[in-house]
């Protein structure tokens, strides 16, 4: 296994140090620095930013050559980092002793060093992985202006006595966010600003989840395991492609392999809805873009999307577009033609 050590505490210079290891070039856009590499040793790209009130962001998109081992050396009792992996698998260890948290696809590790001065981010060889890493500052301004800061700190660090390392539940919210970070395409400021925002309902998702998987805990209820939601992920993603498949919740949780019971708690972890609102609301979103994007007409859309009943398709579109589907495609003509 390579170790890369990080004496560093900025983001520019710790990315100079792991240059050093494993080659590949430094790019900086506003505040954004980024490593890509291309090498004997690595594939990928390391990126991140320091953000404003005391929050740091750092994203792995990289595949290595060998077992590595990443050492940060951080200040006890001062930061709360949520490790959240959305590809492959990463590990964590706060000392020498290699006493490892496993962190899978889907979640998160919430991990403060309370007792120790090292924070390791072990990464498995040809595995192609993509973790990011929020950091934040809990002693970082003042408690009335800072509100999260301080509510963190209070969660985590204070009369603590032991490191914290705990595993969130798998969220498909987050992991869609996180792919989000990395579709952005723009540049300069607007970059920096989509990254911003995002970075901060991530970090609103983390802490949501948290207390969700402490109620669990505390009222002895059950969770879904990676293994389950990575499969409600992938019906997720079928009924994006296919959204005219009619099928039955019972049918759904057949195919793959869950009980209807279990699949409603994962669509109602992910998504905040039943499976049966999932699938309307994508319905509606596509038929909102068979209307702007093609000149089909409103029996085509719904015959197409699966749609039995045109008055309730109705119904629901202006629910969520407040018109009908035919006044948002005149209006869309008009728009198209002025």
């Amino acid at each position: 296994m390579k170790t890369i050590q990080i004496t560093a505490t900025d983001l520019k210079t710790s990315l100079h140090q792991i240059q050093n290891h494993i080659g590949g070039l430094i790019h900086t856009d506003v505040k954004e620095h980024c490593l890509k590499v291309d090498s004997e040793t690595a594939y990928g790209f390391i990126r991140g930013m320091k953000l404003k009130g005391g929050i740091s962001f750092i994203q792995f998109d990289i595949c290595f050559n060998d077992d590595i081992k990443i050492v940060f050396n951080t200040p006890k009792q001062s930061l709360v980092n949520f490790t959240y992996c959305s590809e492959g698998k990463i590990s964590h260890t706060f000392d020498k002793r290699e006493n490892r948290v496993e962190l899978e696809t889907f979640q998160t590790g919430i991990l403060s060093n309370i007792t120790q001065e090292q924070n390791a981010i072990y990464f498995s060889r040809d595995v192609q992985t993509s973790a990011s890493i929020i950091s934040v500052n809990t002693l970082y301004g003042n408690s009335e202006k800072y509100v999260i800061n301080t509510q963190l700190r209070r969660r985590f660090i204070l009369d603590r006595t032991e490191d914290v390392a705990f595993i969130s539940s798998p969220n498909l919210k987050i992991a869609q966010r996180m792919k989000q970070l990395r579709a952005i395409k723009q540049e300069g400021v607007v970059k920096t600003l989509l990254i911003e925002g995002l970075v901060h309902v991530i970090l609103a998702l983390e802490i949501e989840q948290h207390k969700k998987d402490i109620y669990k805990i505390e009222n002895n209820t059950g969770s879904l395991t990676s293994k389950e939601m990575s499969k409600i992920k992938d019906l997720s993603e079928f009924i994006n492609n296919f959204p005219e498949t009619s099928l039955t919740v019972t049918e759904l949780s057949n195919k793959i392999g869950l009980t209807p019971s279990k699949l409603q708690e994962g669509f109602k972890l992910m998504h905040g809805k039943t499976v049966n609102e999932f699938v309307r609301d994508v319905r509606v979103i596509k038929s909102e873009e068979l209307i702007t994007t093609t000149d089909m007409n409103i029996s085509q859309i719904l015959y197409t999307l699966g749609f039995s009943s045109r008055s309730y398709f109705s119904k629901i579109f202006k629910e969520k577009y407040n018109c009908s589907p035919s006044q948002y495609k005149a209006k869309n003509k008009l728009a198209v033609s002025a």
